[in-house]
């Protein structure tokens, strides 16, 4: 079981232990690749190992990595020339194979960052109009809903009595005294 700290294993979590095999330090003769690192040369060249000359077969990709490699200026050095490109040989014709580049600022790249910035702001502006007609539509659409209702209100409502004009009338004739048979008579 192997946990942190060990030279073969690296967990992903804290506490995290598995289960590996491994072998030490024995070798066999079913071990199909071996990793090996020279440290120290020593007296006799080892065949195919130290007398011949391995040139690089893979660089960086990324462009800033590039230009750190080679001490290239940026802006006046162009990175796609020092990628390391690779021969193919397939029958009598030769292939050259090159990774892409990563994060490589081209003229191109610009021209797409410029109508990208450009429709961007197109759209903000579209945004920003289509809201202002938007808001004046629903202002005209809340006035003409309120004239619409004061007008019904005014229709509802009943017609105001007009006074009558006053008609000149006889004035009522005062009511004679009342006659009584009582005798009058005075203490």
């Amino acid at each position: 079981m192997f946990s942190t700290g060990a030279s073969t294993y690296k967990p992903r979590r804290t506490g995290e232990r598995k289960r590996r095999s491994v072998r030490g330090c024995i070798f066999g003769s079913d071990l199909a690749v071996v990793f090996l690192q020279v440290v120290k040369k020593g007296e006799a060249e080892i065949d195919k190992v130290t007398n011949v000359d391995h040139p690089n077969r893979r660089g960086p990709k990324r462009a800033s990595n590039i230009r750190k490699m080679y001490a290239l200026v940026k802006g006046k050095d162009d990175v796609r020339k020092y990628v390391i490109k690779r021969v193919v040989k397939k029958g009598d014709k030769t292939f050259y194979k090159s990774p892409s580049i990563q994060r490589l600022v081209t003229e191109k790249r610009l021209r797409r960052k410029v109508v990208a910035k450009r429709d961007k702001l197109n759209r903000y502006k579209a945004s920003k109009a289509n809201v202002e007609k938007y808001e004046k539509l629903l202002s005209q659409y809340a006035k003409e809903k309120k004239a619409a209702r004061v007008a019904a209100a005014k229709e509802a409502e009943p017609a105001p009595v007009q006074p009558a004009k006053p008609v000149a009338k006889a004035a009522p004739a005062q009511p004679a005294k009342p006659t009584t048979n009582k005798p009058t008579t005075k203490k």
